[in-house]
């Protein structure tokens, strides 16, 4: 993987903020990587933060399709969850392992364009590719760029981006290989087996069965996307395993291989 020098652009759960020696084990790993002149960006999102802070202000959460439903009184309670709390404590965890990094949100840099979703959803935002630049620059520093799934859009409103969807566009945006970690070690079977390779019919038939559902569904329609767009396969791997991260730094393929036929 490093060896054709193309960014590697990772996506984390919200539930790794939650475990202090999965984030230790994640910096470690982008350090080497970085070390041996890999290109990485971080993007994540930070769910279960969200909840806890939206609960200790008395609002509840409401999901459609897997993608939160954000109304505007609670935008700065999930604001501050995502880029400021979750934001931060990656930062810690990414100089404590001896980065250089630069904590940001989809806003920064005129990196991306943001527009509203969908009604239905409130303050959520879909974003799309616009300027390289700021990316790249820290890019060429060999920092890693830790950027949570905030945008605001042209008339100056916070919008909410689901985080599988905003490292799609950051995948794009650099021309990179996108990698989901989650605190699944990729998608599984009715039997709870790991399966090795999906392509979009197969995809389809799991989610007929629902055998993929809910969070998952999201991650896999995301990876699928960019898979088709870029014509290379996206990986949905684990955070947890200590094995699948050690294989990511070696230039492996790790969890499941979302296809792109």
């Amino acid at each position: 993987m490093s060896t054709n020098n193309k960014s590697l652009v990772i996506k984390v759960g919200g539930a790794l903020l939650q475990c202090e020696m999965g984030m230790a084990r994640l910096m470690d790993t982008a350090a080497k990587m970085i070390a041996k002149g890999q290109k990485l960006v971080l993007v994540h999102g930070g769910g279960c933060l969200v909840d806890e802070q939206l609960t200790a202000n008395g609002m509840k959460t409401e999901k459609l399709d897997g993608l939160r439903v954000t109304p505007a009184e609670q935008v700065p309670v999930i604001v501050g969850a995502l880029a400021g709390t979750s934001n931060k404590l990656l930062q810690a965890a990414a100089i404590k392992a001896g980065l250089t990094c630069v904590g940001m949100s989809l806003a920064d840099g005129g990196i991306v364009t943001a527009k509203v979703k969908n009604q239905q959803l409130g303050f959520v935002g879909e974003v799309a590719p616009k300027d390289a630049g700021y990316l790249n620059y820290i890019l060429s520093q060999g920092w890693l760029p830790i950027v949570s799934s905030i945008a605001i859009d042209e008339a100056g409103q916070q919008l909410n981006v689901n985080a599988d969807q905003a490292a799609t566009v950051l995948a794009k945006l650099v021309d990179g290989q996108l990698v989901l970690l989650s605190d699944v070690s990729g998608v599984l079977d009715g039997k709870g087996q790991l399966i090795k390779s999906l392509n979009r019919s197969q995809i389809e038939e799991l989610t007929h069965i629902g055998v993929i559902e809910k969070g998952m569904k999201v991650k896999v329609e995301a990876a699928l996307e960019v898979a088709e767009l870029m014509g290379q396969p996206v990986q949905v791997a684990s955070w947890r395993s200590a094995e699948q991260l050690t294989a990511l730094s070696n230039g492996q393929a790790v969890g499941t291989q979302i296809q792109p036929n």
